[in-house]
């Protein structure tokens, strides 16, 4: 039976904090949660680009994340334009880049055209666009949390006309003691796993680190005796160029499998001890 009892699982996520932390305590362990983003709104006219999208002056909105597509109707609904907001994404075509984006539209009533295969990197969104004659196309791309400079340059290249929606940014919380004490309790071997859901996370955990002066450590305990989870490809990446090796990353990119596949690692490591 699928287990995580005895264990304990730090988590950086922010948003889904409850959610996480209530997926490892069923499975019986004890949830150590450390928020490492917050999401700050970034200073935005959002009125020309309302404008823009109701007269139809693109052809193709491509969405990165479901934040993104939240932040824009919240905005669009401030000043009343929600409707027309709806009203002008549905006459254009509508790419998205894995589930998230795509509850947040459906939400909306919107259909995307084009959506991704897993693992659901801008990788395999860029291959889905390929049925699509981008050559002077105007597009709007909505970011997450920083802006993805490498995918917007790929459509640029293939000749679509940019335009680049930045409306909230990736910042460390206010409240840094939880990150601290995290960061303390890994290098003292306190905690068992380590459980990341977006590659900003660990990289603001490392940035703790280095300020704490305790970055080569933290890799160390890391690499040596944390079981550390990656929920997608894009975030074991991250992992990997800040010098740690992942241990479990799931077959599908979502928070639930990522739990399930720790329960899995640590039920694999009991049958071989035995």
């Amino acid at each position: 039976m699928r287990t995580l009892s005895g264990r304990t699982v730090a988590l950086l996520e922010s948003r889904q904090a409850d959610e996480m932390a209530a997926m490892v305590e069923r499975l019986g362990a004890v949830a150590v949660r450390a928020p490492a983003v917050q999401e700050r709104p970034v200073p935005y006219d959002i009125g020309p680009l309302l404008d823009r999208i109701a007269a139809q002056r693109y052809s193709l909105a491509v969405a990165l994340t479901g934040a993104g597509v939240n932040a824009l109707f919240a905005s669009a609904s401030e000043c009343g334009r929600g409707e027309a907001l709806r009203a002008g994404l549905a006459a254009m075509t509508i790419a998205c880049r894995g589930p998230k984006p795509l509850d947040a539209l459906k939400r909306q009533g919107l259909v995307p055209r084009v959506v991704t295969v897993k693992p659901h990197t801008t990788r395999e969104l860029l291959e889905a666009l390929e049925t699509i004659d981008l050559d002077r196309m105007p597009v709007m791309l909505l970011h997450y949390g920083e802006r993805d400079t490498p995918f917007s340059a790929a459509l640029a290249a293939r000749g679509a006309i940019v335009d680049d929606v930045c409306l909230y940014e990736w910042v460390l919380p206010e409240n840094l003691t939880p990150l601290e004490s995290v960061v303390g309790s890994l290098i003292g071997r306190k905690i068992d796993a380590l459980l990341v859901t977006s590659q900003i996370q660990f990289r603001f955990l490392m940035d703790v680190a280095r300020t704490l002066g305790q970055s080569e450590a933290l890799v160390r305990a890391l690499n040596e005796d944390v079981v550390v989870g990656a929920v997608g490809p894009v975030c074991a990446s991250a992992i990997r160029a800040g010098g740690v090796v992942p241990d479990v990353l799931p077959a599908s990119p979502n928070s639930i499998s990522l739990v399930s596949a720790l329960a899995d690692y640590f039920d694999l490591m009991v049958a071989v001890e035995k």
